[in-house]
């Protein structure tokens, strides 16, 4: 198996996209000192450019330049990894200079040359599944990023396509997933999205957050990827299925306990 060394339930958590320094200090501060408490491991995420955006007027973040230097500020002065999406080869050469792990968003999961240069970087990769992507296609994306001999990789779910507008979670799929043999991670709050259902952007549940943390640890997975934001309507992206800071140590604390009895049913 090659599963991640990390061990216990990994937390990939931070805001949607880079707004303001202090705001993403604020979160990776308080975060890391949660999961410390919790003795969970932590990897802060942030994107210095979201280039999927419903609208072309939507805020994409700071850019490349700004954006990977407010992520190394917060890499140096907090002393935690750093998780960060890439849009093409050329992005996944740059950002690995900075960052600890390189994230392949879902609409780009099948791009053969971005997969393979992510991997020649011999960074640690996670590779969102896509919400049109059955859980068994993910052996070809694997097989991808393995064929460098990196095989320091991750893969998301993130739900799937359902009709218009929504998304939904097959449960079936984290088995199947972890069957071929890489750490496994739910994408809690983008499964909340409801793609484009605000017409100029995407709406969210994110009422149902705790419901679907819960149910896919106790199915098994290997970490937990979540979108938090001190002021989660306030946010400049993503806030309707952003977790509000002040209630993630209560949802951690409980997901770890689930975490903890499954387990102790599976040595």
């Amino acid at each position: 198996m090659k599963y991640s060394t990390m061990d216990g339930l990994i937390i990939i958590a931070g805001p949607c996209v880079v707004e303001t320094e202090d705001m993403v200090f604020e979160t990776a501060q308080t975060l890391k000192e949660i999961c410390q408490k919790l003795k969970l491991p932590f990897i802060f995420k942030s994107s210095y450019d979201k280039a999927n955006r419903t609208s072309v007027k939507a805020y994409r973040g700071p850019g490349s330049e700004e954006g990977l230097k407010i992520l190394e500020d917060v890499k140096n002065r907090f002393s935690i990894p750093i998780l960060t999406d890439v849009h093409s080869p050329g992005e996944a050469v740059r950002a690995a200079e900075i960052v600890d792990v390189l994230q392949i968003p879902a609409f780009l999961c099948r791009q053969t040359d971005l997969i393979i240069a992510a991997s020649e970087t011999g960074k640690r990769v996670n590779v969102k599944k896509g919400q049109f992507l059955a859980p068994w296609d993910i052996k070809n994306i694997i097989d991808k990023f393995t064929s460098t001999g990196n095989t320091n990789l991750m893969i998301t779910e993130r739900g799937t396509s359902f009709g218009y507008n929504n998304l939904i979670v097959d449960f079936r799929s984290f088995p199947i997933m972890r069957s071929f043999g890489y750490p496994v991670i739910f994408d809690v709050t983008h499964s909340l999205q409801l793609p484009g259902g605000e017409g100029s952007c995407s709406g969210g549940q994110r009422e149902f957050a705790e419901s679907l943390a819960r149910a896919a640890v106790s199915v098994g997975v290997d970490g937990l990827f979540m979108e938090v934001h001190p002021e989660p309507d306030r946010a400049l992206c993503d806030g309707p299925n952003m977790i509000p800071l002040k209630e993630v140590e209560g949802l951690l604390k409980t997901l770890k306990e689930i975490y903890q009895v499954i387990k102790k049913q599976t040595i």
